[in-house]
């Protein structure tokens, strides 16, 4: 690692400190699970669920303690095909009792997921993996000495099983003494100190930051969407990142085609609901790919009559995404208007 010319330059102030210090002892707590025979994304699941950890530790602690401290053996690939309905790994690598696994993979739209490969809730709630993505595979004997050749062999035949291939693994991965272990729950408590002190600057930063628009009220109400079965609740088990993905709902284009009109609309749509819950992200995915600009979508007719739009939404608290997919079903179709009836740079207030 090349050298930083000022490494301390994040302990020179009072907020840095109490940051690093409370990261330090959250570590030290994990070290102690590992010790336990736990695995370190279940602890990461723990403790981004307690708030006892943000988001962006995620990878350092990876690093930190899977790499540099127990000298786990390190595979990356990048996906070749998309892989869904992985749970059933868990099964298959639960009796590998021979090394301790962590999966990270690395979606856009999450950040990082830290994977137990024996846990069937974590490949439930990273849902599928895409194709072109990456994964990183930790393999490791925490505790004792591992055999590299043996480590390197979990992680292809790991990899292997996530694209799809029916390999069968080595008698040799099932012997040995790491079994699932459930990480002991506990009283956030690490941080608070850090928090006392930076109280009076977090709230100097939060009056600083701007808020939110408010809605504006449209100047009509769209008109309701057509009759149809109502969408599932939005539900997604607790991801290694903090924040949830719902599934991807299908939205029919109904519309002749979907044009620029249509195009407003969901644009209309999708600001009224970021305004409404501005710590929620709408996902676009059309033929299996993310759309991050929407105004693509109706170039040289690229979607047309009968097509399906895909979306999903990620965040930590998610809400509305039923009324979310019944406006976007009426700006898909030949009632989109309704939503171009306010004044240009109005927020409607549709949630």
């Amino acid at each position: 690692m090349p050298e930083q010319p000022h490494p301390y330059d994040g302990l020179s102030t009072r907020e840095g400190f109490n940051r690093s210090l409370a990261h330090f002892k959250i570590m030290g707590g994990m070290v102690a699970e590992i010790e336990r025979g736990c695995n370190l994304a279940d602890v990461l699941g723990e403790r981004l669920g307690e708030k006892a950890i943000n988001p962006d530790q995620v990878l350092p602690v990876l690093n930190a303690l899977l790499v540099d401290r127990y000298r786990y053996t390190v595979g990356s690939h990048n996906l070749e095909e998309n892989a869904d309905s992985l749970a059933r790994l868990a099964a298959e690598t639960a009796g590998w009792r021979a090394m301790d696994l962590v999966v990270a993979y690395f979606p856009p739209e999450l950040g990082v997921l830290a994977i137990n490969p024996k846990n069937r809730a974590h490949w439930e709630a990273a849902g599928g993996l895409k194709r072109n993505e990456l994964i990183t595979v930790y393999a490791g004997t925490p505790g004792a000495a591992g055999r590299e050749e043996l480590l390197r062999a979990g992680i292809g035949t790991l990899i292997a099983l996530v694209e799809g291939s029916r390999v069968k693994a080595p008698a040799a991965f099932r012997k040995g003494r790491y079994v699932p272990r459930k990480p002991a729950r506990r009283a956030v408590e690490a941080r608070a100190p850090a928090r006392a002190a930076q109280a009076p600057r977090a709230a100097v930063r939060k009056s600083a930051a701007p808020a939110p628009a408010p809605a504006a009220q449209a100047a009509s109400t769209p008109a309701a969407a057509p009759a149809a079965a109502p969408a599932p609740a939005a539900s997604a088990a607790p991801s290694a990142t903090g924040r949830r993905m719902t599934p991807m709902y299908s939205i029919p284009v109904t519309n002749e085609l979907f044009h620029n009109g249509n195009v407003e609309a969901w644009k209309k749509i999708i600001q009224s609901y970021a305004t409404k819950y501005p710590g929620l992200e709408v996902y676009v995915f059309y033929e299996g790919e993310r759309i991050h600009d929407i105004n693509t979508l109706f170039k040289w007719g690229k979607v047309k009559h009968g097509s399906a739009i895909l979306i999903a939404v990620a965040g930590a608290d998610i809400r509305d995404v039923a009324k979310l997919q019944r406006y976007l079903r009426q700006g898909a179709s030949q009632m989109f208007e309704a939503f171009l009836k306010a004044p240009v740079n109005a927020v409607l207030n549709l949630f």
